[in-house]
């Protein structure tokens, strides 16, 4: 386990106050979940972790279950870092899932492809949306929450069996308590809280500015970060 410790790497996100309140950027071998409303600069994220220059060393893969995936916004964040675009696009391993069933046998296929291939990082961008759809209503509720805890143990799986850092983005909602306040929540309730080893928020700010806040993790301390949203991803705010 110690050895095993020793071997994380920590992936950077572009944005030099958001990898300090990360102490160095997302771990591997341990599943990070981003969650937030539109706009708030999750896809910017997920599109510039694959572009890691902090010794990740390996190929990412990317599980696209909401269309938003942009090669040519790789290939702006790869100009950025003075990096060549066509070997930034022959290191994505990209994917698009349809459906939950989908999505996880794409799971089981990365796993296979890793066998292979040294990976780094594995991003799942939505890893609800599809439940959303394909069990809606209070009677799947239950049949949902098992399979996406099967999903989400599959993920750990290949955390821990190839030592990658797993991104899972989620969505939000709106509920209003008892004092009619408005309070944003993840989907997915205590079974993807659970699985997450941390748990980023992020909401939007003034302009295009960006707000990270470490909800829960075991070793990070629950602080905000401000960064900027832009087309090369995520940044720091400039004056």
């Amino acid at each position: 386990m110690n050895a095993q410790r020793l071997e994380i790497i920590q992936i950077t996100s572009g944005s030099k106050e958001l990898d300090k309140i990360l102490e160095g950027g997302i771990q591997t071998r341990s599943i990070t979940e981003i969650c937030g409303e539109f706009r708030s600069g999750i896809t910017q994220l997920c599109h510039i972790l694959p572009l890691d220059r902090g010794g990740g060393e390996g190929k990412a893969m990317y599980v696209d279950t909401l269309g938003t995936f942009r090669p040519e916004q790789l290939l702006e964040i790869a100009e950025r870092f003075g990096l060549n675009g066509a070997e930034v696009l022959e290191n994505v391993t990209y994917a698009r899932a349809y459906n939950t069933d989908h999505q996880s046998r794409l799971i089981l296929e990365a796993a296979s492809k890793m066998v292979e291939t040294r990976f780094a990082l594995m991003i799942v961008d939505s890893a609800t949306a599809l439940y959303r759809t394909d069990f809606s209503g209070i009677k799947k509720l239950s049949a949902r929450q098992m399979h996406l805890s099967k999903f989400l143990r599959s993920l750990r799986k290949l955390a821990d069996q190839f030592g990658v850092a797993v991104v899972i983005t989620n969505q939000v909602f709106a509920q209003v308590d008892g004092s009619a306040r408005r309070q944003i929540k993840p989907i997915g309730g205590n079974i993807i809280a659970h699985a997450s080893t941390t748990r980023l928020a992020l909401r939007k700010g003034s302009g295009e500015k960006g707000i990270c806040k470490i909800v829960s993790s075991p070793c990070l301390a629950e602080v905000e970060a401000l960064f900027q949203i832009s087309t090369e991803g995520v940044t720091d705010v400039k004056d």
